[in-house]
């Protein structure tokens, strides 16, 4: 799912490469400009109504890797509910809610990212799994009708052991494009427990964007779908954005923004 130039269209740019360079490509190429983007979140119960939240984030890099400023509307005034999601070999996931607490929480990488959503941090770039270094490359094949490779990584021991519900994580990576087109997050009984689709990519000037995805709870049926509205490519907050300490202090919006058609 990173943002992709148009010489990158067409061009099987794996070929000749080992597993660990493919994937380490992909990781590299997640924030490799900074992004702004305003998105909505539609949950779609199997059933009941649907409902909606509106939310933005932006996407840079530290020392430390790719990472993530997530804010949404819960409803109670304005973009009040920040999660801070950092990818690299060290991930970690902060949330500020005031509703909730005063300062920053550590340790929010499965909790839903506003009430009722299926989508958690877990499921949000940079998606820590991408970085666990136990990543073993299963094969290659046809997934939603595009030819991916298929990465299985597991988590480590103190990860398994804070977070039991999640063996193991499949990932599949276009040859083509970089794009991660499906994920499937294993549940302890080795059963697939949650489903990452992506499902629409939309030409932005000389980029191709990630439109729409669906995360889907297997054992519901119930789904989140994130839909890109606006971006911003080039918009670098500053690093103090990235600052778990200062997650609470409010950001303002790039000026400019195109419209996700």
């Amino acid at each position: 799912m990173a943002w992709l130039p148009l010489p990158a269209l067409g061009a099987d740019r794996s070929a000749g490469e080992s597993a660990a360079q493919i994937l380490s490509r992909f990781r590299q190429s997640i924030w490799a400009e900074p992004v702004y983007a305003e998105v909505l979140l539609r949950e779609l119960p199997r059933e009941g109504d649907e409902f909606d939240y509106h939310g933005r984030f932006w996407g840079g890099r530290d020392a430390a890797g790719p990472v993530t400023r997530l804010e949404i509307n819960v409803g109670n005034g304005g973009f009040s509910r920040h999660f801070l999601i950092q990818g690299g070999p060290d991930p970690s996931v902060w949330l500020w809610d005031p509703a909730e607490s005063p300062a920053p929480v550590a340790g929010a990488i499965l909790k839903p990212l506003a009430p009722r959503l299926v989508m958690t941090p877990f499921d949000v770039l940079p998606m820590p799994y991408l970085f666990w270094l136990d990543a073993d490359l299963a094969g290659t094949g046809q997934i939603r009708g595009r030819r991916a490779h298929m990465f299985v990584l597991s988590p480590s021991a103190d990860f398994r052991a804070a977070n039991p519900s999640v063996a193991a994580v499949r990932v599949y990576l276009d040859t083509q494009y970089d794009a991660l087109v499906q994920s499937e997050v294993v549940g302890a009984s080795g059963a697939v427990a949650k489903t990452l689709s992506l499902l629409d990519l939309k030409k932005v000037g000389d980029r191709w964007i990630p439109k729409d995805l669906d995360v889907r709870d297997e054992r519901t049926r119930d789904k989140t779908r994130l839909s890109i509205t606006a971006v911003s490519v080039g918009a670098d907050p500053g690093a103090a954005a990235f600052d778990p300490a200062r997650l609470g202090e409010a950001l303002q919006a790039p000026a400019h923004l195109e419209r996700v058609p």
